[in-house]
């Protein structure tokens, strides 16, 4: 990609024209309407074994501990009156459910675009893309490449593009030809300029945060105290399982809370490798790394907005290596869903996979974990369209194959399947064809069928002789086709020129200044 420049010409059309050009050149998408959970969650366990996990969680934070690698976060949590022991910190279980209850269990996050701000917590769910993978594989090339800022602008392309993807997670692939030390800043600015959704930041030291915290600022055009009034943007941050917290990651957080910025805490606890083979051990493990980082941010500033992430799967016992989407992972995010519940946290879990290729592998795994998010209750599904290897490789291919699985979990959740007025029980209509005939032409029908049943964009209806007589084209290669036309016919969205000039001002500064340090 060209380096990062001001424009001096704005798009024509606006949000609503280019929009509605893509999807006549594109494809027929369902509408932006985050889903709204309607059904009750799984919850398999019994009340005396959310006590279990409770107590177990709590146990390890008074009498194990979390290892804390930062200095000011150790200092805070001794003023708070935690037992620490050089950089070993033990929370009573009174202090860590007093500071958990002052965070709150539902908040928004506003974008540029405020017509695209998410609700975080409650029954709401939202689908965001695929981040940090350092590879990337679509159709064309056939083989794994490291990531570039093409790669990288393409899969934000496709993240603005589908309406079910609600949120903008970190760099959907890592351009690792942009060095590392200003590598924030360019991505940061496609990103505010080819999507207008909920913004994230990596929790990587002082500089990267400020710098996006910043961007953000002047992409909506805020003055300080409106940017740090309500979340315009959020952070994710895992710990290093087992027990411990690193220092990039919670001094960005600290950053972000103190300026009135979401966090979400997620620790990734691999089963049989970073956690307890058992489940229960390791959901319990996963709750006392976040609960005391949760603490820690409710203390600096209370009533900031935080959730608690699952990321709870198993290795593979035969070669040590992350599964996803599989029994024990679904399992698990349900259980940290009803335990997120008990503590009063929205929930983030992730849709993921360990396959290579988009092939049905990689779409039963992440079906599977989509739906076990569904099901526990979450309120952001990280990583919802795009991921492949285990997070190594991000593809559009799968992207798009994702957003199929993505819009038929909206239409699922549309409450008006489940209707049961008179027009939807049908008695007249039922009368009207009797026991002979058929529904194909009644008004009842005509007047519904446009709208009666979900359409697919990707997915092929046709008979075999139909898909045959078609080219015989598989899901990935039509897929394929897909991205290249959207790419082809993307417009993004409309921003202010005067803003545009100040963000390349600002990424044109922080680069003469040398961006953020590297050993490097």
């Amino acid at each position: 990609m060209a380096d990062t420049e001001p424009r001096r010409k704005t798009r024509g059309g606006g949000r609503a024209g280019a929009a509605a050009r893509r999807g006549r050149e594109t494809i027929e998408q369902m509408p932006w309407k985050p889903p709204i959970m309607i059904d009750p969650p799984v919850e398999p366990l019994r009340p005396e074994g959310v006590e279990a996990i409770h107590d177990g969680a709590m146990r390890i934070l008074e009498e194990i501990g979390i290892q804390f690698l930062n200095n000011e976060a150790l200092g805070i949590l001794r003023e708070a009156g935690c037992r620490v022991d050089g950089d070993m910190v033990f929370m009573d279980r009174d202090f860590v459910m007093e500071m958990v209850a002052k965070a709150p269990s539902e908040f928004t996050i506003t974008p540029r675009n405020l017509d695209r701000k998410i609700t975080v917590g409650g029954r709401h769910l939202n689908f965001g893309n695929v981040s940090s993978p350092p590879n990337y594989w679509d159709m064309a090339l056939g083989t794994k490449v490291p990531g570039n800022r093409e790669m990288c602008a393409n899969l934000l392309k496709l993240t603005q593009y589908f309406n079910c993807i609600h949120f903008a997670g970190g760099y959907p692939v890592e351009p690792v030809d942009i060095h590392a030390s200003v590598r924030h800043l360019d991505v940061v600015y496609d990103k505010l300029t080819l999507t207008d959704k909920a913004m994230h930041a990596y929790s990587l030291g002082k500089e990267r945060v400020e710098d996006v915290m910043e961007m953000v600022r002047i992409a909506g055009g805020l003055s300080d105290e409106e940017f740090e009034a309500t979340p315009r943007m959020y952070t994710n941050i895992n710990s290093t399982s087992p027990l411990k917290h690193d220092h990039p990651m919670i001094d960005g957080c600290l950053r972000m809370v103190r300026r009135g910025q979401a966090v979400v805490v997620t620790p990734f606890t691999l089963a049989g490798a970073m956690a307890p083979v058992t489940m229960a051990g390791a959901v319990a493990q996963s709750i006392a790394e976040a609960l005391c980082a949760i603490a820690l941010f409710q203390y600096v500033n209370p009533g900031c907005a935080c959730a608690i992430g699952t990321f709870t799967s198993n290795v593979d016992m035969k070669s040590g290596a992350p599964a996803f989407g599989t029994p024990e992972y679904m399992r698990a995010t349900q259980m940290t869903g009803q335990m997120a519940r008990f503590y009063g946290l929205p929930l983030r879990s992730s849709g993921v996979c360990a396959a290579n290729v988009p092939d049905g592998q990689a779409m039963w795994e992440t079906s599977n974990s989509l739906w076990a998010a569904v099901q526990s209750g979450t309120n952001m599904v990280y990583h919802a369209a795009g991921w492949l290897e285990g997070g190594l490789i991000a593809s559009p291919e799968k992207f798009i194959m994702d957003c199929e699985v993505l819009q038929q979990i909206q239409r699922y959740l549309d409450p008006g399947l489940s209707a049961t007025g008179a027009d939807d029980i049908a008695l007249d209509a039922i009368k009207s064809v009797g026991n002979e005939g058929h529904f194909f032409g009644i008004q009842h029908t005509q007047d519904r069928y446009a709208t009666a049943f979900y359409q697919p964009f990707l997915s092929d209806w046709k008979n075999y002789e139909g898909w045959e007589a078609a080219g015989s084209v598989w899901t990935p290669d039509r897929a394929h086709t897909m991205f290249k036309n959207i790419i082809a016919n993307f417009e993004a969205p409309a921003i202010d020129e005067t803003i545009r000039e100040e963000l390349a001002d600002f990424v044109a500064r922080r680069k003469s200044e040398g961006g953020a340090p590297t050993d490097f």
